[in-house]
């Protein structure tokens, strides 16, 4: 009893005295009285099994380091083995469920930086962590499990052939159509007596009256003609003369009258010679017209002329055939269907484009010449089929494209291309590509963010190794 009370004594002693107590030989730490044996299994047991990840804050901090370390106030870090779970600071980058160890902590925007440790960038975003099978394989394929393949929103198409329509925009003028123009004028000087188209923009009718001339030239004629009669030569003579008529312009329904009056016939009532519009109107009544003077100008405006002033880059994916859309801004919400019927050999020097004439109909003449219109050229419809993927399957840093081939199982490799011509949505892809592998369309720049960190993690796994936990 008197020895139990003298150990109890020494151990509160020893307590008070900040774990060491006195012995034969001197102070001795109670620490260490358990046998040296005990000690060095207890300090080798961790490192045996176990392998220190990093170290962190002993007060949950969000700080963390490869090494060991110590706080200002020369506490030591605590250390993060291989098999415990992340630290608090970061929830974020808890392991999940069913997944391997963290390798190393990867950057959330891409950039080719990794850390052993969780930390943060400039932004204060936490760094990804990138677990063991998530790496990227040997030959540039980068390997992410499928749940996050799932979460991320990773979605393929097939590259196929397909008709590549590049919509070419361009403003246009609608003008009348030239091959429609007539000019009505006399061949012979004459008076104009009475007028029936007497206004521009009349609508007139081929055979319609226009005018009433008198014209001492063309009465001369027909007394030539009438004084054949009788003559040696009467059927030579007279035919002269009616040849003299036509050559002054006079229709075939005037000269039947002439051959059938007996009488010269001193007014001569001028017909329209075509279906169309008074465009120009150079004469009133009472007026003396001199030979060649254009009277009145005629046109169809059934079918009509939209130039388009299309920009020097676009002009060679405009094809004549091409079909056209055409927006006035005089009928909002209505479109009007055309095609390319020429192309102008050369191009404005001042403002870099080239003309395009573009054919509508305009059987109501609701299209107005000089009407401004908003043309879009279907450029690229009538040429053969090309190998194309969806233009956000593309990634495109200015040097190089890339596009994500999605090998299956969560495996993907980055492939640069050479692009061609873009429309609808698609590009087309000249080189890199085979159709019908599977391209990614959506979430592409996750895994060219994985992709980009290869050499980064090269160089990580061989210059910074984790340091082994000391015993």
């Amino acid at each position: 009893m008197f020895s139990k009370l003298i150990v109890g004594a020494a151990g509160a002693v020893a307590l008070l005295l900040g774990g060491y107590w006195l012995g034969a030989s001197g102070w001795r730490s109670a620490v260490s009285s358990k046998p040296r044996a005990v000690a060095t299994a207890a300090a080798q047991e961790p490192t045996s099994v176990r392998r220190v990840l990093y170290w962190k804050d002993p007060d949950g901090k969000p700080d963390f380091s490869p090494a060991p370390k110590r706080t200002p106030d020369g506490r030591d870090y605590l250390p993060v083995y291989d098999q415990d779970e992340p630290p608090i600071a970061a929830p974020q980058n808890a392991k999940p469920a069913g997944k391997s160890k963290i390798l190393y902590y990867r950057n959330p925007m891409g950039l080719a930086d990794t850390s052993p440790v969780p930390k943060k960038d400039w932004m204060g975003m936490d760094y990804i962590p990138v677990y063991e099978g998530e790496e990227q394989d040997a030959g540039g394929i980068v390997r992410i499990s499928l749940d996050r393949v799932q979460r991320t929103g990773v979605r393929t198409e097939v590259a196929s052939l397909r008709t590549l329509s590049r919509p070419v925009r361009a403003p246009g003028i609608a003008k009348p159509d030239e091959r429609t123009l007539r000019s009505v004028v006399l061949r012979a000087d004459g008076f104009i007596d009475k007028l029936y188209v007497n206004e521009t923009g009349k609508h007139v009718r081929a055979g319609e009256p226009m005018f009433v001339v008198y014209s001492p030239q063309i009465v001369s004629i027909q007394v030539d003609y009438r004084s054949a009669r009788g003559a040696s030569d009467e059927s030579q003579r007279q035919s002269g003369a009616l040849q003299r008529l036509r050559n002054f312009g006079l229709p075939e329904s005037t000269i039947e009258q002439i051959r059938s009056n007996p009488h010269p016939q001193m007014q001569i009532t001028w017909p329209a010679p075509m279906t169309g519009v008074v465009m120009v109107k150079n004469i009133v009544e009472g007026q003396m017209a001199k030979a060649g003077q254009e009277l009145y100008r005629l046109a169809d405006l059934t079918s009509i002329w939209v130039i388009a002033d299309v920009a020097e880059q676009d002009i060679g994916f405009v094809k004549i055939g091409a079909p056209a859309r055409l927006s006035f801004r005089a009928f909002p919400g209505e479109t009007f269907e055309g095609k390319v019927s020429f192309i102008l050999h050369e191009l404005d020097a001042a403002t870099r484009t080239g003309k395009a004439r573009i054919e509508v109909n305009n059987p109501d003449h609701r299209i107005k010449h000089e009407m401004f219109a908003d043309v879009e050229i279907d450029g690229g419809a009538s040429e053969a089929p090309r190998l194309g993927v969806p233009s956000s399957a593309v990634i495109d840093s200015g040097a190089r494209q890339v596009v994500l081939i999605d090998r299956g199982e969560g495996r993907f490799e980055p492939r640069a291309v050479k692009l061609g011509v873009r429309g609808d949505g698609f590009v087309e892809v000249l080189d890199g590509l085979k159709e019908g592998e599977h391209v990614v369309v959506a979430a592409n720049f996750l895994i060219d963010a994985e992709s980009n960190l290869k050499a980064a993690l090269a160089g990580f796994s061989a210059e910074q190794k984790p340091p082994e936990a000391k015993p």
